[in-house]
């Protein structure tokens, strides 16, 4: 058993693996983006999400004809997998590859299991964004960090889905979000909210209403971005009721 593994908690200041972090959030969205080609949609842009896994990531089932698909990433072996409902599979290691390279793996992987599905290749949610396909920057993998980065999901994941059960009026699943990069949980009153202003940084006004088109409660996990420049757990309301902050 490995040290990591006997460990919830790992320390994992985000300067110490920021050029890796970047890296993953680019492949998170090229996956991600994927799951969005072929989802059919819904509610609060829940059917773009990846869930936490016993050893990293996945899309869930992806529809694809009468069958499925699924893409996961495994950060114990530090591979990303693409299985199919009719037993096909395919797998691509991570350590070594680009973002360009990722991108022309996985769309190649995908072609010879006869799934053709073109993709926006322009990340979300990040300033100055590159293409996927001209993506050759972003390059960097460190298993020791992605490791305690997926220990530390394993564990929010659990806690997330315990609070979760406390509620009975609607909540979203436990999931990740690729744009943002963020593990989160979120309960609704049921209620109407007032429209959203918009303006959330590198996010279209159109997302952002729908996603807060209700009263809800989120709370969630990051790993550090923009003024928050370390891991964080994080809680908000919208609207936000008097008192809350405190």
């Amino acid at each position: 058993m490995s040290r990591i593994s006997q460990i919830p908690w790992p320390e994992l200041p985000t300067a110490s693996w920021r050029e890796t972090y970047e890296t993953l959030h680019l492949w998170s969205q090229i996956v991600g983006k994927i799951r969005l080609a072929r989802a059919p949609w819904l509610n609060h842009s829940w059917h773009v999400a990846l869930y936490v896994t016993a050893r990293g990531l996945t899309t869930s089932p992806i529809p694809d004809g009468l069958g499925s698909f699924q893409i996961d990433f495994d950060f114990i072996d530090h591979a990303l997998r693409i299985s199919t409902s009719d037993g096909a599979r395919r797998q691509l290691l991570l350590a070594g590859q680009s973002v360009a390279g990722l991108y022309a793996a996985v769309m190649a992987a995908l072609a010879e299991l006869g799934i053709y599905i073109a993709i926006d290749e322009m990340p979300n949610e990040l300033p100055e964004p590159i293409r996927f396909s001209e993506d050759r920057r972003h390059a960097s993998y460190d298993p020791d960090a992605v490791r305690r980065f997926f220990q530390i999901l394993v564990n929010a994941d659990r806690i997330f889905k315990q609070f979760r059960t406390a509620f009975l009026g609607k909540a979203s699943p436990v999931h990740f979000f690729w744009g943002s990069f963020d593990l989160a949980v979120t309960r609704f009153s049921g209620r109407r909210a007032p429209r959203h202003p918009g303006g959330v940084p590198h996010l279209s006004d159109a997302v952002a209403c729908e996603a807060y088109s209700h009263e809800e409660s989120s709370a969630g996990f990051w790993p550090g971005s923009g003024a928050i420049d370390y891991p964080a757990f994080y809680s908000y309301a919208y609207p936000e009721p008097a008192g809350f902050r405190t």
